[in-house]
């Protein structure tokens, strides 16, 4: 795996949606750089560097005020390059203008996890998509869930075919839980599809399950059979999902945009897609300020 990927635009355009004051970007990664922060021995994909002052120069020019930088893959265990990025975000104010969702060992101390709180992290993420991880213990996991400070909820990634064998474990892991993307549904196939039946399904099993409202150029590119930008399918799928669920939604890029190189999509037009998936004022406020606040900034509301 000797060849770096690029899988973010060169120039995103600037969005013509403005956010409201105070927006969240609540799901966008850093890949290295790799000279200081080396990439995981088990790492499926090898990006090029995007680091944080590429992330907040993006978040100034899309119109966000803070970000939750979410563990990618490529970095393993390893969360220097995310904290690192945090340490870096505060504002004139000296507060930190972006959070992090980690990605440790299951056996990982209480003592290494206060730490991690003290950095920044509101979370830990338990990625199932099999292209990127070797390994998923779900009986580590639950045991990991259990010991996570207070107030830190688990973001969980997988894709819609594996969703009933999911809901055990769901159920199982005793602090709130955050979908990753919706759990991957097949937008192509509309609102009332068997996929977004499935994940409604999940929603009104518990009170405290959330969901990123995320992705429109991996859920809906080409090369999945969907429309590609400007993404009708995914507006048409998610919008009724934002409307029935607006206090436990939220809303990122996905910048870097792992894996799609293919694909590149421009980050202004992911932005654009804010207000047909949130058409009124009021769910826009939820998705992109109020809902991310509680999750990681509590104590500011």
């Amino acid at each position: 795996m000797a060849d770096r990927i690029l899988s973010w635009h060169p120039a995103p355009s600037k969005p013509t949606f403005t956010p409201p004051p105070g927006a969240v970007d609540a799901h966008c990664h850093v890949f290295g750089p790799m000279a200081k922060f080396p990439f995981s021995a088990k790492t499926k994909y090898l990006p090029e560097d995007a680091g944080p002052d590429m992330l907040f120069a993006l978040r100034d020019r899309l119109g966000f005020s803070r970000n939750v930088v979410v563990q990618a893959s490529c970095h393993g265990t390893d969360n220097a390059a995310m904290l690192d990025a945090i340490a870096r975000s505060h504002g004139p104010d000296g507060k930190a203008r972006a959070r992090g969702v980690a990605v440790v060992d299951p056996d990982i101390s209480d003592s290494e996890l206060i730490a991690l709180h003290e950095a920044g992290i509101r979370g830990i993420r338990f990625n199932f998509l099999k292209r990127l991880v070797d390994d998923a213990p779900k009986d580590k996991f639950l045991k990991v869930a259990a010991r996570l400070p207070e107030g830190w909820h688990v973001v969980i990634y997988f894709e819609a075919d594996i969703l009933e064998e999911m809901r055990p474990f769901i159920a199982s892991i005793p602090v709130p839980v955050v979908i990753d993307h919706m759990g991957r549904p097949d937008v192509t196939q509309g609102p009332n599809s068997a996929d977004v039946k499935a994940f409604r399904s999940l929603l009104d099993s518990r009170v405290d399950i959330w969901f990123k409202a995320t992705c429109p150029e991996r859920l809906d590119a080409k090369k999945e059979g969907g429309m590609g930008d400007p993404w009708n399918n995914f507006a048409v799928a998610v919008a009724p999902l934002v409307a029935d669920y607006p206090d436990r939604v939220i809303w990122g890029t996905d910048w870097p945009h792992p894996n799609m190189q293919d694909e590149i999509a421009d980050d202004g037009h992911i932005v654009d897609m804010i207000p047909r998936i949130a058409p009124s004022a009021e769910l826009q406020q939820k998705l992109l300020v109020t809902n991310p606040m509680r999750l990681y900034w509590p104590e500011e509301l």
